[in-house]
């Protein structure tokens, strides 16, 4: 009987089990619905990255990629009617978006005399699988960890590449790639992925733990991407970290269950993809009309003045990317000197950057706010310029991206305002002043907490 594997956020064919039990009894035909709803929502970076993911998928496929275009809650019954398919495979999805619609596929699948048959997940551990003792969610990361590390997960699946695929006809057009202007997207795809990750583990991996919060230099993975896409699983990135020991490996395994602590998070609450998981701040404390409007301006433009802001800020239109060090501080600074939302930064991000992801996206930006589930303490105020000397010393990325600042030798990049008047031209003045909103923000949590 044909079986038909609906592609989400497993853009690949090596190590993925819900593929390998759609080929277990016969033909497939794999299919991608290129929703409306998520389409619309994502930002043009994502969307060109998506559509050459898809590319790099067919390709690996022979050119049967069936992609439909419209609600899946449609297109996936109509497609198990007209194949006469009796099962649906799918990796789980576990973000609320994601939930809703299966169970909606679901239903109207029985209608259609199929079944939607999950098989794994984007995650190592599923969300929602691990507990305390008292069976309980977990509340902190690090015994979160801890019980993340010793259920283990299983080894790298099978591969799938002689999966028989069936020729399904015609699909729907993909859409023509937007102009991205000068932005410059990763290579996408399976291949790209693979080789990315091949280099990761020779130049990255053994010095990721000193290197990883230097954005000066070329020390995280950037595979970021290929795990939002599924390009890659991350069951296969711990089976190669397995086989090394130091504290590099031991870094980038803790990254991947902060991942998979968030992703757990947003399972038990889906609500924390809007709304605060506990207070900070009175509601009088947040920036409102044209203050708002002002600050997150030149926040998003990268003109607030502050050299390591900005230059972060410049690399996410640049690049449809950010470092992490990077993501921390202009989250610190938009929250606890500009006095905006975590939401408003959680959005701009989720339309710029292409490894957006829900769970990541909303939930680490709720941990720079104090907000979140083991979240930063909110009295820890990022200070830009100390951040900047500390990972930035000799100010090569504030050069590399703030192109004002090129004449401007060593740290002193870092503290323009500290030079004679037009050593900066064009450079725009602080915003704020980092101290005076620092002692604002501490002020609004204690108002917060008094109240409680």
């Amino acid at each position: 009987m044909t079986a038909i594997h609906w592609f989400r956020r497993d853009l690949r064919l090596a190590d993925n089990p819900a593929l390998l039990a759609a080929g277990a009894g016969g033909d497939v035909v794999g299919v991608f619905v290129l929703d409306d709803r998520l389409w619309h929502a994502a930002g043009e970076p994502r969307r060109a990255y998506l559509l050459r993911s898809l590319a790099a998928l067919d390709a690996s496929m022979d050119g049967r990629l069936l992609v439909l275009r419209g609600s899946p809650v449609d297109a996936i019954p109509r497609l198990a009617r007209d194949l006469a398919a009796g099962a649906v495979h799918v990796a789980a999805s576990h973000e609320p978006y994601g939930r809703r619609r299966d169970e909606a596929v679901e239903e109207a699948l029985a209608g259609a005399g199929a079944r939607l048959t999950p098989t794994g997940s984007a995650y190592a551990v599923e969300p929602g699988l691990l507990r305390t003792r008292s069976g309980d969610p977990f509340q902190v990361f690090t015994p979160f960890r801890a019980a993340w590390l010793e259920h283990g997960w299983p080894g790298p699946a099978g591969d799938a590449s002689r999966t028989r695929w069936l020729d399904a006809g015609r699909g729907d057009p993909l859409p023509a790639e937007p102009d991205l202007g000068g932005l410059r997207l990763p290579a996408a795809g399976e291949d790209a992925a693979r080789a990315r990750w091949a280099a990761t583990l020779a130049d990255v991996v053994p010095g990721y733990a000193e290197e990883r919060d230097r954005p000066d230099r070329e020390g995280t993975s950037r595979m970021s991407a290929a795990l939002r896409w599924g390009e890659t699983h991350p069951r296969t990135l711990l089976a190669d970290l397995g086989r090394l020991a130091g504290p590099g490996p031991a870094m980038f395994r803790s990254e991947l269950a902060w991942r998979e602590f968030h992703a757990d998070v947003l399972h038990h609450v889906p609500s924390a993809r809007v709304e605060s998981l506990r207070p900070v701040a009175p509601e009088d404390a947040w920036a409102s009309g044209e203050q708002e409007r002002a600050g997150l301006r030149a926040w998003q433009d990268g003109r607030t003045g502050y050299p390591f802001v900005d230059a972060g800020m410049r690399q996410l239109r640049a690049e449809g990317w950010m470092h992490g060090r990077l993501r921390m501080v202009v989250a610190s600074f938009l929250v606890k000197d500009l006095h905006i939302r975590w939401q408003r930064g959680a959005e701009h991000f989720m339309r710029w950057l292409v490894d957006a992801d829900v769970s990541q996206n909303q939930l680490n930006w709720q941990w720079a706010a104090g907000t979140g589930r083991d979240a930063a303490p909110f009295f820890r105020v990022f200070n830009p310029v100390a951040q900047g000397l500390r990972f930035d010393p000799e100010g090569d990325y504030v050069r590399r991206w703030v192109p004002e600042l090129r004449g401007i030798a060593g740290a002193a990049a870092h503290e323009p305002w500290l030079l004679p008047a037009g050593a900066a031209p064009g450079y725009p003045d602080r915003v704020v002043d980092h101290a005076v909103e620092r002692r604002v923000a501490l002020a609004d949590n204690k108002r917060a907490r008094a109240a409680r």
